[in-house]
């Protein structure tokens, strides 16, 4: 269906490009989580979730 859009010559040139932007992609998100507050996004892993409870006494 795409390919009657796009034509297969550029399907082909975008199929090639699929491996680079999946590691431009994982780069960008390790870099993101680098960059920012850790426990922003641990909060939405279950097992470290448990570890970073606040006890309200």
């Amino acid at each position: 269906m795409i390919a009657k859009v796009i034509g297969p010559k550029y399907l082909a040139i975008a199929k090639s490009w699929i491996p680079t932007m999946a590691v431009w992609g994982t780069a960008g998100g390790v870099a993101l989580v680098h960059f920012t507050d850790w426990r922003l996004f641990l909060d939405y892993v279950p097992y470290i979730n448990g570890k970073f409870k606040k006890d309200d006494q």
